[in-house]
């Protein structure tokens, strides 16, 4: 019997898939080009020279802005502002989206999509209103104040935004919340790829539900847990708009943190005119740092999908 030869009909047709295929792709990766890859090249370039943004792109300085970083001590006060604040919101964030997570993926639980619409409404909300309804809570005449003096807790309004710790504090509390609805997405997303069979045989076994957590959920979480604390501690690190809406740094650069000191060397006068190269050289150095930080998290997703792969073939962790 013979076979007719398709190649000649079957490839035509593939390379039109692939020409559509190119087609969508093509405005994602103009956007990609123009808006992601150009800005962080000529960050590098910028980086070398000595320029204020307006005039010819002259004075070449080599490594004088990395150098001059290394001794700024505002440079390295906003990069010490911007971990605590990254380290506070990814813990708080974390463990708070889990336990919620933990209770809406129960079987028995009601009105799941009216809880997951009330925990995300926060990310989707912009910066500018939470900066709003912030400021008219912790404001001096804000209603945490009016709260306190009417339980005759206070007798003066407290500048909630004007003590150092404490408007970090605040800080940290309102990116955790503004974090956690998408974080609880992710870890909800994870519960419901764990087998229930699982949890059937452990319950067979006379394991209680701590058993289950923590030999059965928590270990096939991992992969789950490193996605997330990549994506959360990659995006605190980058804070900018919540800063500059509610503290813009203060008091005396105690919340200012290293994007929003990048902002004020490129685009404000703070510091005697614009240095564009300065804040670039700070901007390529938070960028490495971030990098290393997301291939740290990265290797650690590789190593426990791998790990978490092990446990399904054996059935889960030993109960």
């Amino acid at each position: 019997m013979k076979h007719k030869r398709t190649t000649g009909k079957i490839r035509p047709q593939l390379r039109r898939k692939y020409i559509w295929a190119y087609v969508f792709i093509l405005p994602q990766l103009l956007y990609f080009l123009l808006a992601s890859l150009y800005p962080i090249v000529m960050s590098y370039v910028y980086s070398f020279y000595e320029w204020d943004g307006l005039g010819p792109l002259e004075k070449f300085v080599g490594f004088a802005n990395y150098t001059e970083l290394l001794k700024d001590e505002m440079f390295w006060n906003s990069f010490e502002n911007a971990l605590i604040y990254g380290v506070g919101t990814t813990v708080i964030s974390v463990v708070v989206s889990f336990l919620l997570a933990l209770i809406l993926n129960e079987p028995l639980m009601k009105g799941k999509a009216v809880y997951r619409s009330v925990y995300f409404l926060p990310v989707v909300t912009t910066t500018a209103i939470v900066g709003v309804i912030m400021n008219n809570i912790f404001g001096i005449q804000g209603f945490a104040n009016v709260l306190l003096q009417q339980l005759k807790l206070i007798s003066e309004p407290i500048r909630f935004w004007l003590e150092p710790n404490l408007a970090m504090f605040l800080l940290i509390i309102i990116g955790s919340w503004k974090h956690i609805g998408v974080v609880m997405i992710y870890w909800l997303a994870g519960l419901q790829m764990i087998p229930n069979d699982l949890y059937e045989a452990a319950r067979i076994d006379g394991a209680n539900y701590g058993r289950t957590l923590w030999h059965i959920t928590i270990p096939l979480l991992k992969p789950v847990a490193a996605t997330i604390l990549l994506l959360t501690v990659g995006s605190s690190l980058h804070v900018f708009d919540l800063v500059k809406t509610l503290t813009n740094g203060g008091p005396y650069h105690q919340t200012e943190t290293i994007e929003l000191f990048i902002y004020q060397y490129a685009f404000a006068s703070d510091f005697g005119g614009a240095r564009v190269g300065y804040a670039s050289a700070a901007g390529v150095w938070l960028g490495l740092f971030v990098l290393l930080v997301s291939l740290f998290f990265g290797w650690l997703v590789m190593k426990s999908g791998g790990s978490t792969k092990r446990q399904l073939a054996k059935g889960g962790g030993r109960l």
